[in-house]
């Protein structure tokens, strides 16, 4: 073999592993949690997102949370209308969302775990008490 057909040979490899890699990207497209069609418009209403999280911090209403086998527990101070999302990082079609009020005397948010895959879930937790806004995000194992 010359060293002719060896570039040749060389070129086809590299070629091959490039078209691969754009197969592979395409296939995977939109299957990460990292990126959000919209972050335009999250650019836009950052500073309501930021409002949100120092009333959090300036009102010390982070939420308490409990993990138990089957079940997240999330207690807040006060009575408020919620939206919680569970994010996983490496599926974003496994995301969960819910929204309502919170639960009894305690203010409780409880969550069912048993169908969510066991792993780092990204939560985010929005909710509007006593005419504020409060937003509290952290990582979690399940």
């Amino acid at each position: 073999m010359n060293w002719g057909t060896k570039i040749v040979l060389g070129m086809v490899a590299f070629m091959l592993f490039i078209i691969s890699m754009v197969v592979y990207m395409f296939k995977t497209h939109g299957n990460d949690a990292l990126v959000e069609d919209d972050y335009y418009e999250k650019g836009i209403n950052y500073d309501q997102e930021y409002a949100a999280k120092s009333n959090t911090l300036n009102d010390d209403a982070a939420p308490v949370i409990k993990l138990s086998k089957s079940q997240l527990i999330l207690q807040l101070k006060d009575v408020a209308d919620y939206q919680l999302t569970l994010m996983r990082p490496s599926e974003a079609k496994k995301d969960l969302s819910s929204q309502g009020k919170t639960i009894g005397e305690a203010h409780l948010i409880i969550v069912d775990t048993t169908p969510l895959v066991k792993g780092l879930w990204f939560l985010k937790l929005e909710w509007r008490s006593n005419g504020k806004n409060y937003l509290f995000t952290k990582e979690i194992m399940i």
